[in-house]
């Protein structure tokens, strides 16, 4: 799983980046690159998701689907790593933008995953 860690770890970096520098949650990007990059199926995305982002946001829901088997603890362990750093290097770049490129890229990344979600 070697390569694997290294994309888990670089996806969690990466949404992170983004989270940071435009203010969105994680799930909204992670959830379709584990479904699209990864092959997870919905349930399996959305329940590794929620257990990433756990403390203490989606704790109950991320237990739910733990008892169910949709939760793959490590990715969302990993993913977590790369996504607290991230998290860090976006908000650094986006207090340097101004706030008009701010919104246009904010709102890009808001068509680029709603286009990707209906297109499917």
């Amino acid at each position: 799983m070697g390569l694997a860690w290294a994309l888990y770890l670089l996806l969690g970096l990466g949404v992170g980046t983004l989270s940071g520098l435009i203010g969105i949650g994680g799930g909204v990007l992670i959830t379709p690159a584990l479904i699209y990059l990864f092959g997870f199926s919905q349930h399996d995305a959305q329940g590794t998701t929620l257990a990433l982002l756990v403390p203490p946001i989606g704790l109950l829901g991320a237990w739910t689907y733990f008892q169910q088997g949709y939760v793959d603890v490590k990715v969302a362990i990993l993913i977590c790593l790369g996504f607290v750093f991230g998290g860090l290097i976006g908000a650094k770049l986006a207090v340097e933008l101004p706030e008009d490129m701010l919104q246009r890229v904010f709102g890009v990344a808001m068509i680029v995953v709603g286009l990707k979600m209906v297109s499917r």
